[in-house]
């Protein structure tokens, strides 16, 4: 019994292409338009991804290692309170007699013993703070820079109110140096590479 239906077309490479079409195509295909392994698409938002560790650069360096030495002068301060005792005790007599009042020995030892505890209370907090902002600033945190800043204000208002009062000389000399190091450092903090360390550390990473 014969077919009923002609058999399909020959296919192969000797094959004439059937009329009105094409011959096929033999071989490896073109390559997709975006193969797998091409490097992703550019971000939308105007930064690139961090996938490794962010350079510290100089001023950085720099900054972080100066609030370490700005922590050695907090401590500095606080052992020099103990070494002008004698100096705060004369200051204490004076400021009685000047207001009239009768010198009591044992309200002048209370006032120095005050006055050393509370040099020592600043000291060490000071000195924490120094490097507590060297570290946060030296991890690129965008908000200790800004607490740094505001730090750096707060002493500077406290230093130029104390130009009022008598104080022992290697003391000013001290502050001043304390105050002209936190200007330079607040600068360095707030270099263009620097912003730039702040803006890579705090940029989405994957």
């Amino acid at each position: 019994m014969s077919d009923q239906y002609p058999p399909p077309p020959p296919t192969g490479p000797g094959t004439p292409p059937p009329p009105g079409g094409s011959a096929p195509q033999y071989g490896t295909p073109a390559p997709a338009e975006n193969p797998y392994g091409a490097p992703p698409p550019a971000p939308a938002y105007g930064y690139a991804p961090q996938t490794g560790p962010v350079t510290r650069p100089k001023s950085m360096d720099t900054a972080v290692l100066l609030m370490r030495v700005g922590a050695a002068l907090s401590i500095v301060t606080l052992l020099l309170s103990f070494l002008f005792a004698g100096d705060i005790r004369e200051q204490v007599v004076k400021t009685l007699e000047d207001s009239g009042q009768t010198v009591d020995q044992a309200l002048v030892d209370t006032t120095v013993t005050v006055g050393i505890a509370f040099a020592v209370v600043l000291g060490l907090l000071g000195a924490g703070l120094w490097l507590f902002m060297a570290w946060a600033n030296g991890k690129g945190k965008s908000w200790a820079r800004i607490v740094a800043t505001i730090l750096f204000g707060l002493s500077l208002l406290s230093f130029l109110a104390g130009l009022t009062q008598a104080s022992p000389t290697l003391s000013r000399v001290l502050s001043v140096v304390q105050i002209a190091l936190g200007g330079y450092i607040v600068y360095l903090l707030w270099r263009k590479e620097s912003s730039e360390f702040y803006a890579a550390s705090n940029a989405p990473r994957y």
